[in-house]
């Protein structure tokens, strides 16, 4: 884009406008409020112009009431996925093992922990980016980030302990990835969207193994879409896991949660 004129707020939300941003006004009041000298607000309207996601722009997300540092090329936490959070906290209120499977930045993770208090956190990701992220995230709660394909990641000492498995897994189905809005296609990884054919194999490799990690009444929760939901439940009850789905229609979010008895 050329040089902008004068980086006043209006300068920056008609830019923001011009470039599609649906919402300039709450975009440019986040960016005039982020960056330090004028030099790092015009490279941060550049960047938005040009297309990146605004809390790759900006270095953070806002999740659960935490701002959630963000990295360019890490998986940005979708406010949906709060529900998640929600639903965790309430079927585990007393967990002390936790952990985040497909972690991304680690916002799952951060968002339990801060809500539990002191609990033994760990994070897995197969995306090494995602990991070092997810280190910034959670280092606060002494937490540990693994970098490796599901449970494989995992210390085996966790094998049969934890209350609470949260695998916010990708679960678009292959050929609808080119149909997502191009902040997603373009500057998240394939890895963290890609969930094969029709969506669904993680979230059964997921299932098929999460009983022989949790603990006792341990609680595995996937975020799934409506369409998918009921062969997500159906995967859930072959892994031997007692399986109910919660939906917030606010939010259009749709968590499957198993329970091992």
């Amino acid at each position: 884009m050329p040089p902008l004129p004068s980086l006043s707020p209006t300068v920056v939300v008609t830019a923001l406008r011009a470039a599609g941003c649906v919402f300039a006004e709450d975009e440019a009041e986040l960016i005039l409020t982020t960056a330090r000298t004028p030099d790092e607000l015009a490279a941060m309207v550049d960047r938005r112009v040009a297309g990146l996601p605004l809390e790759h722009v900006l270095g953070w997300a806002e999740f659960h009431g935490l701002r959630i540092a963000v990295e360019p090329g890490v998986f940005v936490p979708r406010r949906r996925t709060e529900f998640l959070v929600d639903q965790a906290l309430a079927q585990a209120p007393d967990a002390s093992v936790v952990v985040d499977l497909c972690c991304g930045s680690g916002a799952v993770g951060a968002a339990l922990a801060a809500a539990l208090g002191p609990v033994a956190l760990h994070a897995a990701d197969v995306d090494p980016v995602a990991v070092r992220c997810a280190r910034r995230n959670l280092a606060a709660y002494g937490a540990h980030a693994h970098a490796g394909d599901l449970f494989e990641a995992l210390p085996a000492e966790l094998r049969g302990r934890i209350d609470i498995l949260a695998a916010n897994v990708p679960y678009v189905p292959t050929d609808e990835v080119q149909l997502l809005p191009s902040e997603a296609r373009e500057h998240e990884p394939l890895v963290a969207l890609d969930g094969g054919g029709d969506g669904l194999e993680v979230l059964r490799r997921v299932a098929a193994y999460a009983p022989g990690w949790l603990a006792p009444g341990g609680c595995l929760l996937v975020e799934t879409s409506e369409r998918q939901a009921p062969s997500a439940m159906d995967a859930f009850r072959r892994a031997g896991l007692t399986t109910r789905l919660a939906v917030c229609e606010e939010l259009y979010a749709h968590v499957v949660i198993g329970v091992r008895l």
